[in-house]
């Protein structure tokens, strides 16, 4: 398949390529050795990136804006849908944590799955309710930010 003109062949890579390479417009053209395994890892900006992940800030963030947006409709039947996605995302966060060996958040996220279970229903009044959804949605907060998982390669 012929190259289109400026831009690389379609589903190619461009890692290691510069922008400004005069070989990414030919056809034909020899892609770049990859990066030895032994070079640090940079980001696109040219920094060295750190020999951890943080998996779980992103489920932990969207866990916490869930449990804050769904404090108004505590008695509310809608509620039970809010409770499927607060365990599922309970349970992804503690897979992070486990990976991270993170085990107080593992604990954390474990009984939060388990109060906000919609099969298994603990009977907790809405106020109280309401105080468990804003408590939780900071150690969703304080877990995401603290479990780290390694990199694969570093």
């Amino acid at each position: 398949m012929a190259s289109r003109k400026g831009r690389p062949a379609i589903g190619s890579s461009q890692h290691g390529v510069p922008a400004s390479s005069p070989q990414s417009g030919r056809a034909g053209a020899t892609p770049p050795a990859p990066a030895s395994r032994t070079a640090p890892r940079t980001s696109g900006g040219g920094r060295e990136l750190p020999p951890y992940t943080r998996p779980a800030l992103a489920p932990s963030l969207l866990a916490a804006v869930v449990l804050l947006a769904c404090v108004a409709i505590v008695d509310s039947s809608a509620f039970v849908f809010a409770r499927w996605g607060i365990t599922v995302l309970a349970l992804i966060v503690l897979v992070f944590a486990v990976r991270g060996r993170t085990w107080w958040a593992g604990l954390i996220v474990a009984a939060v799955a388990a109060c906000w279970n919609p099969l298994v229903v603990v009977p907790i009044p809405g106020e109280v309710w309401a105080t468990l959804q804003v408590v939780a949605a900071a150690l969703f907060i304080a877990v995401g930010l603290a479990v780290k998982v390694p990199r694969e390669g570093a």
